[in-house]
């Protein structure tokens, strides 16, 4: 095994033990606990809009004049985009910080020489 193989297994178990402390469990924990309801809520109001458009016609109904509700429900879908993505920005900074303190922790163990 040369050199570089050499450094890449020692990385390697860095890594794992990385993996195996508290804190980065905490941090996947945190993620885990607002992806995954974020991730499900913009799936069902995505694709609720071809559904209910292709297989009902409550959407077809006129809201204001010309206007009907799948507009409304089609310019929603934008409005919850931007709403999602500053939601996450703003959680991501507290995210970032774990991180910081996961990496902060091991290093200061002596792990990262």
């Amino acid at each position: 095994m040369n050199h570089a193989e050499q450094k890449v297994e020692v990385e390697k178990t860095k890594f794992e033990r990385i993996i195996e402390t508290g804190k980065f469990k905490e941090l996947m924990d945190q993620k885990k606990k607002f992806l995954v309801p974020c991730t499900v809520f913009f799936l069902l109001f995505y694709f609720a809009l071809p559904i209910m458009t292709s297989y009902t016609k409550l959407l077809h109904q006129p809201a204001f004049g010309d206007i009907n509700w799948a507009w409304i429900f089609a310019f929603a879908q934008f409005i919850m985009t931007w709403t999602l993505v500053t939601i996450y920005m703003k959680k991501s900074s507290k995210f970032d910080k774990l991180a910081a303190d996961v990496t902060e922790e091991f290093v200061k163990q002596g792990e990262s020489k």
